[in-house]
């Protein structure tokens, strides 16, 4: 019984998991101002997005966005990609977000997913996750954890998918 239970739960989790070639769940999240925003609002002009999951507390996070910051300005000329990070800080903690965003010197669009809808629609379990999106706002590529050069993987994808060529893990 356990066995088809699990099975069943696992089916059904697959079902609804946003993976690769769904579309961005539409979900309310917050600027760092306040405002509400839509998430199936998010757009570029048909050219890629990059959404990373992150949080406060989370060292391997800002490291992450620190090293695509490093090289962002160049990657945005080269393919008019749009990162959008977004803060699974609670209410406890998502005061913090505006003083990190602003001493990390990060230019990227910022917003707060203090309830955790967005992680939960996009099935994010753990930060730092990150997902690269197609101009028509399909998923097309994600990523969980960081370690020190994987933002090489993911310019390399950004690149390939503003080319049109065909993304692999």
């Amino acid at each position: 019984m356990k066995i088809l239970l699990a099975t069943l739960g696992m089916a059904l989790f697959t079902m609804i998991m946003p993976g690769e070639g769904s579309k961005i769940p539409a979900v309310v999240v917050k600027k760092l101002d306040g405002t509400k925003v839509n998430t199936s609002t998010f757009s570029n002009n048909g050219k890629p997005i990059i959404i990373s999951f992150w949080a406060t507390w989370c060292k391997p996070c800002k490291k992450e966005l620190d090293a695509i910051n490093e090289t962002y300005d160049e990657l945005v000329k080269e393919t008019g990609v749009k990162l959008i990070a977004i803060s699974i800080d609670d209410a406890r903690s998502s005061g913090k977000v505006v003083t990190d965003v602003k001493a990390k010197g990060w230019e990227y669009d910022v917003y707060i997913d203090e309830n955790s809808d967005f992680k939960r629609a996009m099935n994010v379990n753990n930060v730092p996750f990150t997902f690269l999106i197609d101009g028509a706002g399909n998923i097309v590529w994600s990523h969980n954890s960081y370690t020190e050069g994987d933002e090489e993987k993911l310019f390399e994808n950004v690149r390939k998918l503003a080319k049109g060529e065909t993304i692999s893990h």
